[in-house]
């Protein structure tokens, strides 16, 4: 496998469920019942230099040949619960969002119509065999998409300025909240903004992020990390960042009527996350 550089992959934030071990096929279930036991977890860093080493051969491999087997895993209540990479059918989903990003001549350099054909084909026919299958992540490059913060609180925040200095942490900036917490917001926001708005992609974005949570075991984690995004912003901007609380309250003015407060948190949300963008264009 080609050799990736060891410098931090930026800009990306991620969207997890992590479900309990009893949500998982017996057989599966034992997997990530001893994975969970091992000391060398990789780290979602760890995922995305081996997407990029993919991606370095000619022609690239633009989606893994066999998936992953990795997962996120973490300690709910004492009840131990994975999140499930599924790189490959990750992969083919991201790959058929590019068209949404780049003009065809730059995607044909980035990667060559016959491998985005071949790779289309295999999707095809895994889906037809796995109709049902979900990725556990979703994922946002340059932004946490607003509907996300829809799904916790402020009070579920967690910050961690990481250290200085080589071979120091980096930031850390999540939140991680129930499911039921989660689903019972997304309910709760989508009849504020129903009755204040028109359909719109804000309400498109909850309904669809709400489809994914209910197809997950209800004893799940939910957890909002801003993952690489945290390189994008200064750390005082970043320290200052509380966008769950101005979604909250945003939702809460429109359920009382005060389409003015409402207005101001959302402008606050606009103009935070703009600068976040001007900063990949000036890259």
């Amino acid at each position: 496998m080609p050799k990736v550089s060891s410098l931090i992959v930026p800009y990306a934030a991620y969207l997890r469920v992590y479900e309990p071990l009893a949500a998982f096929p017996d057989e599966e279930r034992a997997h990530w019942t001893r994975y969970a036991r091992r000391s060398d977890r990789p780290s979602y860093q760890d995922e995305l230099r081996r997407s990029l080493a993919d991606l370095l051969p000619t022609p690239p491999v633009a989606v893994p040949v066999h998936e992953s087997a990795d997962a996120f895993v973490a300690e709910v209540d004492g009840v131990v619960c994975v999140c499930p990479w599924r790189t490959r059918l990750r992969g083919w989903q991201a790959l058929g969002e590019l068209a949404e990003d780049f003009p065809e001549p730059v995607l044909d350099a980035l990667i060559p119509p016959v491998v985005r054909r071949q790779s289309a084909q295999d999707y095809e026919r895994w889906l037809r065999r796995n109709p049902d299958a979900r990725p556990w992540i979703r994922t946002a490059t340059w932004q946490v998409p607003i509907n996300w913060f829809v799904l916790v609180s402020d009070a579920e925040r967690e910050y961690d300025e990481g250290g200085d200095g080589e071979g120091a942490s980096a930031p850390v900036l999540r939140y991680r909240t129930p499911m039921v917490q989660a689903r019972r917001r997304v309910a709760r926001g989508l009849r504020a903004l129903r009755e204040a708005v028109d359909e719109g992609p804000l309400i498109d974005g909850l309904v669809d992020v709400g489809r994914w949570l209910e197809e997950f075991h209800p004893r799940s984690l939910v957890e909002l990390d801003y993952g690489g995004l945290v390189h994008a912003l200064p750390a005082g901007e970043l320290e200052a960042d509380h966008s769950a609380a101005d979604v909250a309250e945003g939702i809460e003015a429109l359920r009382h009527g005060d389409g003015a407060t409402a207005g101001a948190a959302y402008g606050r949300l606009v103009e935070r996350w703009r600068a976040v963008r001007d900063r990949r264009s000036a890259n």
